[in-house]
């Protein structure tokens, strides 16, 4: 079967017109001054022509091509990939409706002494992004109190803003409950907990040196942070964290995450009923409508693409890359940086880093398989190179809603995203080690 194998570069053809029509009309909504412009039109129904397409360019009868795509939507990993998205926002929805948020960044808040405040917001966003696993969540919910308290501490908006941000995004890639760390480890076959732990190696260190770097650049002057919070709405976040991290089934960690933020709903919210419970459970599920579509669709587009030969192509072309700058040496060096870079291109044109990594998901697992990759090494290497990314695109929904709500340019905001920056230079070094202790053939 593999000497007959399909390659075919007109099978990417579909990929092309989604991106096409995504990445066109948040061209075009951009020069209408539309807020959000690239997400104006919701990726599910971009990604609608691009499955008609890939249907006729199938050469199998239509029942056939069908079969095919339902097979590829209706995956076990998408499955449960859909699965853990909607009890993840569920979760969110509950602790958010019964103060966990709130309390949980002013706990934080109230331990930063005031010389301390621009790291200290890096620090707290870095916090409750990876308690939330959500980096829109965690600016939404710290970017105003930065904003305020910016001005009394002597610090530019715009540092403020890309601390904040550079918080955000350390979640985003390292929480067990982000949506890019699920589609990462079930695109790729592997525990979460693995996962974690290469990135928690290469996102420290950086997220180190960028508390050092904004320690230097911080304001001098005195504000106030107490702020009140009930350490009861807190317990939910650290209970799912500490049992994610102790290798239990992510199902379970989600289900009595939203379990402990309903009971400390009872006990500290007033007026919160088993009726409002349910509620904010639904709630949360259809928050992840979007993606749960998106995933679905992905899914059967990709059966339908590899089918047809289209990953194929893309596989052996990101090969021919990793041929032809190792000539034999640190190929597994130029393999990661290869899938670093398949995700990174991928999601500059998406500006979706959970997209990116559904869309090159299956190409990165088989270079990752073909050249001796573990599969925690290559989520991890999807994961950062596509928040890296995110990160720094001033039409990804972060910097646009950090920049609305700091009201400053989103191009002011880039520059100081320090932790992005410094995370891809960490991510490098790590390919580079790694690379050498598994293979000893890069030189100094």
């Amino acid at each position: 079967m593999n000497s007959e194998k399909i390659i075919s570069k007109r099978a990417l053809t579909p990929l092309a017109l989604f991106l096409f029509i995504f990445v066109g009309s948040g061209i075009y909504f951009q020069t209408t001054g539309a807020e959000f412009a690239f997400y104006q039109v919701a990726t599910p129904v971009a990604a609608l022509p691009a499955i008609l397409l890939a249907v006729i360019l199938s050469k199998k009868r239509l029942n056939r091509t069908v079969e095919g795509f339902l097979a590829g939507a209706g995956h076990p990993t998408i499955m449960a990939m859909c699965m853990i998205y909607l009890l993840a926002g569920g979760f969110s929805s509950v602790a958010k409706a019964t103060g966990g948020v709130e309390s949980t960044v002013n706990l934080a808040m109230a331990f930063i002494p005031s010389f301390f405040i621009l790291p200290g917001l890096f620090l707290v966003g870095a916090l409750i992004s990876t308690a939330m696993g959500t980096s829109m969540g965690t600016i939404a919910a710290l970017a105003p109190i930065a904003l305020g308290i910016a001005p009394k501490a002597g610090i530019a908006l715009p540092l403020a803003a890309g601390a904040v941000m550079g918080g955000a995004m350390f979640g985003d890639n390292l929480s067990i409950i982000s949506d890019t760390t699920i589609a990462a480890t079930r695109t790729q076959g592997c525990k979460m907990r693995d996962k974690f732990r290469v990135n928690f190696f290469i996102a420290v260190p950086a997220a180190l040196i960028t508390v050092i770097i904004l320690t230097l650049l911080g304001g001098d002057g005195a504000v106030e942070t107490d702020r009140p919070y009930r350490l009861l709405q807190v317990i939910p976040y650290a209970t799912i964290l500490i049992m994610a991290l102790s290798g239990l089934n992510v199902f379970a960690v989600l289900f009595s995450g939203i379990v402990l933020a309903g009971v400390a709903g009872f006990i500290t919210v007033p007026g919160f009923t088993l009726l409002l419970f349910a509620q904010k459970i639904y709630e949360g599920f259809t928050g992840m409508q979007e993606i749960f579509i998106l995933s679905i669709f992905i899914g059967g587009l990709g059966a339908l693409m590899k089918e047809q030969g289209g990953l194929a192509f893309l596989e052996q072309k990101v090969e021919q890359f990793i041929q032809r700058f190792s000539q034999g040496r640190g190929k597994i060096f130029f393999a990661e940086l290869g899938i670093g870079i398949l995700v990174f291109t991928t999601n500059l044109c998406t500006a979706n880093n959970t997209v990116a990594i559904l869309v090159t998901g299956g190409v990165a697992k088989n270079i990752a398989e073909n050249n001796g990759i573990q599969p925690k090494r290559s989520a991890g290497i999807l994961d950062i190179f596509s928040c890296i990314c995110q990160g720094l695109i001033p039409w990804g929904a972060q910097i646009l809603l950090t920049a609305s709500i700091f009201a400053i340019s989103p191009l002011l905001v880039i520059p100081n995203v320090h932790y992005c920056m410094i995370l891809f230079v960490c991510s490098i070094i790590s390919i580079f080690l790694f690379a050498k202790k598994q293979s000893g053939v890069i030189e100094k």
